[in-house]
């Protein structure tokens, strides 16, 4: 029976916690960060010194746990007076995590869970999408006919055909059947996700080379838009650039910074304008470029589609040269509105770039709208830095790596450390710690009250070593003055053997080294590629761990592909500026041609949906002859039961130098068994002009024996070769089945509804519930058959939930195509608790 084998796995997977239920709280986000105040005016007003490399961050967070889905509830924002003298307005904007688990190693990753914008808990908003033949207002008519209390939030006609609507819940089934509705979906929420890095990807070098009317490369010139948490426009570094916009929280045309929930300043908006612009003490990568900010995210950092789809639409309608969005969804699908509003962008001519998300390491984290197809998705990267290793005294060749807890103090340790067994963190456990280091596991009771144990009892510093393989990233809600970080459960169990080897001898010394690293990819990082369109994303990478750049009233350095994004906007600022004709389709394909192939700690290059086509290189793009169209290629998926089949990609092959050029073409490594490249012998083109080629890939379905087949097209001819990265699956690969879960209290009658995202829909889904300590099956909270492709809600009636309220460990089930998944939170059926993200003590 599945609910047998349902159950196993679940206590297989829960084995390691033994004493006491899982801790399922266990959050990361960017990592410590340092505030530096504004430096006193220079005296000598030439200076101008680049971003800064700041030591304060080392390795970044998105949101973390092992197997489970934790759903927070925002509580409501106070009004507050902003500087201008406006109100701010409250959301209650909710915030979720959904967890998918990475089979190989490196750790367990999670992400935001689908959450709605809504004024009170029977009315949510709703983002209708526009069949392609009907009018807006012939649509918006029968709307209102259809249903008289449906309020209209807005229109959008160039960033996304359709509108925002305020409407019952109970009346969300009503609007995909309305004559000239294509679709409609809730609203969800986005996050802003969060060195010398703007010299690192040449930025400065280009700044002596001249554009066509005689203007050095500074970005002059060339306007950015941003969506974001808005800018501190008072900034010493951003007075200049900055040149307007719009708020879309607040509805006023000043743009600046709010609060968030503890009444402190926002500054992800500032800090990321500071990385593409800044034009003061620090330097952006286009210092010279025109700043506007459409500020639609709100206390917290959060926004929600509707306000996102008019902020691109305001930034279309402004004629911005670049867009930045520095946030994101867990929505892994190439139709979310907002990945087709980025598209409609770039066709208008906007040159639109966002982050892929902080939910790496794991295949398929990559989250709308860094989905998009057309816009340019960024990873990050590291730059040149000097990052903190663990080893013993007397095993100098270990080298272990570790991750920053947030929120704790940061691991600066330049002495040697006693280190001593911490078991589980309880209290009992940590006898005799006063002035060690303690190594302690995960699991049994919540992070936070194990480094709170530790600290009372005296300790110096906390390990916390992963229950389950690989690696993982937490954070505290509340700042806990001493050093705390995650390492590894296989590195934490080397740790635990060395001390038992000398439990009888002198104890074992723990020392902290530095090693230079650069040029990998960051630990957090969203990989790709897209589901359904099994296109590679991110497109490029950059520079997003310990970025040092503008905050409301200082500087500070932060961790995420919201830093790594707006590197790419203002090289693109950079690139627009040098080829002020170039549409974004060249700018894309100019930084992807030209950028450089990253490769892991051993050496081997990182798959092209680590990497995209590889990190940025300014001087390269700017100075670029040859574009090639798309900058990869995505071959989609061959079934292995078919006859041999021919995949083919076109691409197209542009000639910017003065001379007629001749391209060859090339793969980068020896053919695989059962796969045949059929590609043109050679392309001539003069100057000026472009022209088309196919590229062809046949295999053999009696020899192939694997998967996936990633590498590298070569095009020759050029001033230097191009490297396209492709990508083909064998076989329906094994992506997530289950993107996001979420349940709440739905209407008076103490019902409840749920949500859940499915890529690929499914053919059989279930909802399984368990007791949270003893993993009992108790009953099956709902079943459906036939569930289609993307998000599906559905209402519980009181009168068939079949089990007593309580708190529940859920275990969601999905089956298509032969492929089974199952995806683990903890749910509340109390109808006056949302879902509390912990199971009882």
């Amino acid at each position: 029976m599945r609910k047998d084998r349902i159950t196993r796995k679940v206590a297989h997977k829960s084995q390691k916690l033994g004493r006491k239920t899982r801790e399922v709280a266990r959050n990361g986000s960017a990592s410590h960060v340092k505030r530096r105040p504004l430096p006193r005016k220079s005296q000598n007003a030439a200076h101008k010194p680049t971003i800064s490399h700041q030591t304060s961050t080392k390795m970044a967070a998105a949101l973390r746990s092992n197997q489970s889905l934790h759903n927070f509830a925002s509580l409501p924002q106070p009004k507050e007076k902003t500087k201008t003298g406006g109100t701010m307005m409250g959301a209650d904007f909710r915030r979720y995590i959904y967890v998918m688990l990475c089979a190989i190693f490196i750790i367990f990753i999670g992400t935001p869970s689908v959450s709605h914008a809504a004024k009170d808990n029977q009315t949510t908003t709703a983002i209708v999408a526009v069949e392609d033949d009907e009018t807006i207002n012939n649509v918006r008519r029968r709307l209102k006919d259809t249903i008289p209390t449906i309020t209209f939030i807005d229109t959008y006609e160039k960033a996304f055909r359709g509108l925002a609507v305020e409407i019952n819940k109970t009346q969300m089934p009503q609007l995909s059947n309305i004559e000239g509705v294509h679709r409609a979906d809730r609203s969800v929420s986005y996050d802003a996700k969060l060195n010398d890095s703007v010299p690192f990807i040449g930025a400065d070098t280009v700044r002596g080379k001249l554009d066509r009317n005689g203007t050095r490369l500074n970005g002059e010139g060339v306007k950015v838009g941003i969506i974001d948490t808005g800018i501190d426009h008072h900034h010493p570094d951003l007075t200049r650039n900055f040149k307007g916009g719009y708020d879309f929280v607040d509805k006023d045309d000043d743009p600046l910074e709010g609060k968030d929930q503890k009444g402190q300043e926002t500054m992800h908006g500032t800090h990321v304008a500071g990385i593409i612009a800044a034009n003061g003490s620090v330097r952006g990568v286009a210092p010279e470029a025109d700043l506007y900010m459409y500020r639609a995210l709100g206390p917290g950092g959060q926004g929600s589609t509707e306000q996102i789809l008019a902020a691109v639409e305001k930034a279309i309608n402004d004629d911005m040269d670049v867009l930045n969005l520095s946030l994101g969804s867990p929505i892994n699908g190439p139709d979310w509105p907002t990945s087709e509003a980025l598209d409609k962008a770039a066709e208008a001519g906007v040159i639109a770039v966002t982050s892929s998300g902080n939910s790496g390491p794991s295949m398929w984290s990559v989250g709308s709208p860094g989905t998009s197809d057309k816009a340019i998705s960024v990873g990050a990267s590291i730059p040149p830095l000097k990052m903190p290793k663990l080893t013993l005294f007397d095993t100098p060749e270990l080298s272990i790596d570790l991750q920053p807890v947030q929120g704790t103090n940061p691991w600066e340790f330049k002495r040697d450390l006693p280190l001593v067994d911490g078991g589980l963190g309880l209290e009992d456990d940590l006898e005799s710690v006063k002035g060690k280091a303690v190594l302690i596991e995960r699991g049994g009771i919540p992070l936070v009250r194990k480094i709170v144990n530790a600290r009372k009892a005296g300790a110096d510093a906390v390990i916390i070593y992963n229950n389950v393989a690989g690696s993982f990233l937490a954070k505290t809600s509340e700042k806990q003055p001493l050093p705390a970080i995650t390492i590894s459960r296989e590195h934490g169990e080397q740790l635990r053997s060395a001390m038992e080897e000398k439990e009888e001898e002198a104890p074992t010394v723990l020392r902290t080294i530095l090693k230079e690293e650069t040029d990998h990819m960051a630990f957090f990082s969203s990989r790709g590629p897209v589901t359904r369109s099994w296109e590679i994303k991110p497109d490029i990478v950059a520079p997003g761990v310990d970025i040092d750049s503008t905050v409301p009233k200082g500087y500070m350095a932060l961790n995420g592909t919201s830093m790594a994004a707006p590197h790419i906007a203002g090289a693109a600022a950079l690139v627009k500026q040098a080829h002020p004709d170039w549409e974004p389709e060249q700018v894309k394909a100019a930084l992807m041609n030209t950028a450089v192939t990253l490769t892991d700690e051993t050496g081997s290059e990182y798959p092209p949906f680590s990497q995209g086509a590889g990190r940025v290189d300014v001087r390269k793009a700017i100075a670029a002859e040859t574009l090639i169209k798309p900058g990869t290629l995505s071959f989609g998926v061959w079934p292995l039961g078919e006859k041999e089949t021919v995949h083919k990609q076109t691409i197209e092959l542009e000639n910017h130098s003065e001379r007629t050029r001749s391209y060859s073409f090339q793969t980068d490594m020896e053919p695989f068994l059962g796969v045949r490249w059929h590609m043109p012998k050679s392309v001539k083109i003069k100057p000026g002009e472009k022209k088309k080629a196919t590229i062809r890939v046949q295999v053999d379905p009696s020899i192939v024996d694997y998967n996936r087949l990633h590498g590298k097209v070569i095009v020759q001819g050029g001033k230097e070769d191009i490297h396209v990265p492709y990508l083909l699956f064998i076989n329906e690969p094994e992506y997530p089945r289950i993107g996001a879960f979420d349940l709440q209290p739905y209407g008076v009658e103490s019902d409840f509804r749920y949500e859940v995202y499915m890529p690929g829909g499914a053919e059989e889904f279930e909802i399984a519930l368990y007791e949270p300590d003893t993993f009992a099956f108790v009953g099956i909270l709902d079943k459906q058959k036939n569930v289609k492709p993307g998000l599906f809600e559905h209402r519980l009636k009181k009168q068939d939930i079949s089990v007593p309220e309580g708190l529940y460990r859920a275990v969601i089930y999905a089956k298509e195509g032969g492929r089974e998944e199952t995806f683990e939170t903890f749910i509340s059926l109390q109808s006056k608790t949302i879902n509390d993200p912990s199971p009882p003590s």
